[in-house]
């Protein structure tokens, strides 16, 4: 079984690793609790999956800015108070968030106003947080370690929209959005207790031409081009989270309580693909391992397109037995997508230069979170012209295609080795 179970090897041997990583999964859950419940009460503001969607759009900007903003940051700057700051930020917009719902102004544009901020802050933290993880445990535990945060996220995000879909109907939007700002807490102790992170060498001063620099470097590297286009290639045509409202009210039933158990069914999926990542440590053709996910994505998210259009119109609004496969189709759909982002994040940590670190993993944030958003739009729009379902079916069936042709055209990718990271 420790040949099968996630190795814990990185928990044991740094103490700060395993407080960072304590932190972060205590206040995922917390996040994982306002993601949904904004989504859920733009849904009842609107009534419209589109406006659903929009929430993508105002987050995506200042998600892009950011991102690569805050990359540049951390690798000019001590990358533990960049963090602190950052996630300070982050806390504060996450309190203003449940004092608009305390205080019901239901009004959705001050929503995306208090999303855009958060997804601003946010593009500047992480950038700085997973640059520092390579800084605190050796390179050949970095599977081990993305796979632990993994099973973490996987957790939350099988607790968070769970919970949520129970708290928003049962106490409400301001009680959900509140306990996400005492979880927060946590993680600002987590960065708090880090020791100083200067990034190694150094790179000269923060801005344009520093960025520049990344996405020069990033020219040149065609595998770590890689990781970012493929991700992208999934999350823009195979997103399935700005359609389940929808679903939830209209298709398989059960209103918000049913978009809380699909999210949850995903982050189940996550959360296996961590606690059983043990053999993950000895994949060595990474990029095949990155591709081979990416297409069993876009299957599962065709899956459950198809799904939904055999469930059809719920009679009464009541939840159908159509739940079930649905849920073991997302299930499958987080299995896929953490297995990808494990290997991904370690090619990109692996293969690149400290000095580098924080600014690649800035256009890495912007592509892992702006992509979806960007998916949130195109699935919102695409139910002006075809059902949810159809929208799902399709989306999975061009993911699998997209990543055919994406390796097709790097077949570099397919055979980068771990035991040879070229980058």
């Amino acid at each position: 079984m420790g040949k099968i179970l996630a190795d814990i090897t990185p928990l044991r041997e740094s103490p700060a690793f395993r407080r960072l990583w304590l932190g972060s999964a205590v206040s995922a859950v917390g996040s994982q609790l306002t993601l949904v419940a904004v989504s859920l009460e733009v849904y009842r503001l609107t009534q419209d999956s589109f406006y659903v969607g929009l929430l993508g759009i105002f987050a995506l900007v200042p998600l892009v800015v950011g991102g690569l903003l805050g990359g540049s940051i951390a690798d000019s700057h001590d990358r533990r108070r960049v963090a602190l700051l950052a996630s300070s930020v982050l806390w504060l917009t996450t309190g203003l968030i449940a004092l608009q719902s305390w205080f019901q102004l239901g009004n959705v544009w001050v929503l995306y106003l208090l999303v855009a901020l958060q997804s601003g802050a946010h593009a500047i933290n992480q950038p700085a947080r997973s640059a520092i993880i390579p800084m605190l445990i050796r390179k050949e535990l970095l599977p081990a370690a993305n796979a632990l945060s993994m099973m973490s996220f996987g957790l939350a995000m099988t607790a968070g929209p769970l919970l949520a879909g129970v708290l928003v109907a049962w106490v409400g939007f301001g009680w959900t959005y509140t306990i996400d700002f005492a979880s927060f807490a946590f993680v600002v102790w987590a960065v708090y207790r880090l020791p100083p992170m200067r990034p190694a060498g150094g790179s000269g001063k923060a801005g344009l031409r520093s960025v520049v620099e990344g996405f020069r470097f990033l020219s040149t590297r065609p595998n770590l081009r890689m990781t970012f286009v493929i991700d992208l290639v999934a999350m823009i045509l195979a997103q399935p989270r700005a359609l389940l409202p929808a679903i939830g009210a209209i298709m398989i039933g059960g209103g918000e309580s049913t978009v809380g158990i699909l999210l949850a069914a995903t982050a189940v999926g996550a959360f296996l693909a961590g606690l059983f990542s043990g053999p993950l440590g000895g994949v060595r053709r990474q990029g095949s391992a990155v591709v081979f996910s990416i297409m069993g994505w876009g299957a599962s998210i065709a899956a459950f397109g198809l799904v939904v259009l055999l469930a059809g119109p719920s009679p009464d609004g009541g939840v159908t037995l159509w739940l079930v496969p649905a849920v073991l189709c997302c299930i499958l759909a987080g299995i896929t997508d953490s297995v990808s982002s494990v290997f991904r994040n370690t090619i990109l940590q692996a293969a690149t230069p400290d000095h580098l670190r924080g600014r690649l993993q800035g256009v890495f944030i912007v592509v892992v979170a702006g992509g979806p958003r960007v998916g949130d739009l195109l699935a919102g729009g695409g139910t002006k012209l075809l059902s949810e379902g159809w929208v799902l079916l399709l989306g999975g069936v061009l993911c699998i295609a997209g990543a055919w042709l994406a390796s097709a055209l790097q077949p570099g990718f397919r055979k980068y080795d771990s035991h040879h990271p070229v980058p």
